[in-house]
């Protein structure tokens, strides 16, 4: 009789083993889903990065007098490139994301009062360079709204696997952390500049 109990606590033992290494498996794979979503926005928003300088050398040569929208531009992408390094460095952490998307939302306004000067330079307005920089920079634009859409339902995906019964005990036992959301709070910035040559 005692071997039997011995027995069934042996398999109830191992039946539990795998179940937590099954949950444990599954918050990784979620963790590193997110991850992988952060990635794809970190190679837009460094393409959005590095279209910024050629943008403003093309628009300098026509704008001499608007040298503090320029300027502002490029302050506002240095914020952005560092808030885009803090949060590749933990992507998921509240902090980090909300450091990058208050610096990507400067650098949204400063490109935009950036296009509006320009509108006033009808020579810039007809550079063909500059047309082909804002064409690549909508379009980037749009690419960085799907990333980081794919990126919201990865962490949301986590967090709800994080979350619910029996996971969370799993997920609280080995520290998962729950992950943030990178989310552009003003209605105004969640719309692409409206670029127009």
């Amino acid at each position: 009789m005692a071997m039997i109990v011995l027995l069934v606590f042996v398999v109830l033992a191992v039946i539990a083993a795998f179940w937590a290494v099954g949950i444990y498996n599954g918050l990784i794979t979620g963790r590193n889903a997110f991850k992988n979503a952060f990635a794809q926005i970190d190679v837009q928003l460094t393409r959005r990065h590095d279209l910024i300088p050629n943008l403003v050398e093309v628009a300098k040569g026509y704008m001499s007098h608007e040298r503090e929208t320029l300027e502002a531009v490029i302050k506002a992408r240095a914020a952005a490139v560092s808030g885009l390094a803090a949060a590749k460095a933990n992507p998921g952490d509240a902090a980090a994301m909300q450091q990058l998307a208050t610096a990507e939302q400067g650098l949204g306004g400063a490109l935009g009062r950036l296009m509006v000067v320009s509108e006033q330079y009808p020579d810039l307005k007809a550079n063909q360079n500059m047309m082909q920089l804002s064409e690549e920079l909508t379009s980037t634009e749009n690419r960085i709204a799907f990333a980081r859409q794919a990126f919201n339902d990865s962490v949301m995906a986590y967090n709800n696997k994080r979350e619910v019964f029996p996971s969370n005990i799993v997920a609280g036992m080995f520290n998962f952390a729950a992950a943030a959301l990178l989310e552009i709070t003003e209605p105004e910035k969640r719309e692409a500049p409206k670029v127009s040559f």
